[in-house]
């Protein structure tokens, strides 16, 4: 009860003291390449034009949302843990299917973000 307590009052502390009231800086050439892809840039960390609750009720938005959960539930799931405990934990203790599910992570990314993203943009 009372770790449940202090994790809503350090959320509400750290967003009310702590948030910093200046936009993210982005290169030029990030905004150039996401107005490419129809990414409205609006200064905040997650784009409205393509994190809105609007968004959610489209085909972009079921694609991002809902069938993107049910992949990082499953790769989570068959890899065995999350980006985060094979990346840092895994390696760190030197255990080989860290380093090669921690390679596959980065492929995927690179997958998604230059072949598979570009695509989703045009719906």
């Amino acid at each position: 009860m009372f770790f449940v307590g202090g994790v809503l009052l350090g959320g509400l502390l750290a967003t009310r003291f702590l948030t910093n009231p200046n936009s993210i800086v982005i290169a030029e050439k990030t905004i150039t390449d996401l107005q490419a892809l129809h990414v409205q840039v609006d200064g905040n960390l997650m784009p409205a034009s393509i994190f809105s609750f609007e968004n959610l009720f489209t085909l972009q938005g079921l694609l991002f949302f809902v069938v993107g959960g049910f992949m990082v539930g499953f790769g989570t799931r068959y890899a065995g843990g999350c980006t985060s405990g094979h990346t840092i934990m895994g390696i760190s203790n030197l255990q080989w299917a860290s380093v090669v599910a921690s390679c596959f992570f980065m492929a995927g990314g690179f997958v998604m973000v230059h072949l598979l993203f570009p695509w989703l943009m045009k719906f």
